[in-house]
């Protein structure tokens, strides 16, 4: 059983930075793999970025790559998505979420765990 529980979110102009964290609680954090998801207003929830177990292996979606970055602590059972250069279409609830396939982090992928959502709102 993992449990995820994420922070970090707020208001952010144009232009600035946030980062969000995943605390993940029970003895398996560090072996599944971790992902986060995104859901605009009026939108479904999609995908943009996952990170392997390890750390080691990292993929983003073209929404993602290039601003935002995955990484995590297995130490503090924490996964962390930075975020730079915010547009106002980033705006969203942010869910990190674990499974136990990497590449079941993906849009209608088996995932096993759901954080509750962090709210990130980027003004123009």
């Amino acid at each position: 059983q993992v449990q995820l529980v994420e922070s970090g979110g707020g208001l952010v102009q144009a232009g600035g930075s946030l980062r969000l964290s995943c605390a993940g609680s029970g003895r398996t954090f560090s072996s599944v793999a971790m992902g986060w998801f995104r859901q605009g207003p009026g939108k479904e929830r999609v995908f943009i970025a996952r990170i392997s177990w390890s750390g080691e292996i990292t993929y983003y979606t073209a929404s993602a790559k290039g601003r935002f970055t995955i990484s995590r602590d297995n130490a503090k059972s924490t996964v962390y998505l930075q975020m730079n250069d915010l547009k106002p279409e980033d705006t969203a609830v942010y869910y990190c979420a674990a499974a136990t396939s990497y590449y079941g982090l993906r849009n209608g992928g088996p995932i096993d765990y759901w954080g509750q959502g962090t709210q990130v709102t980027v003004s123009s």
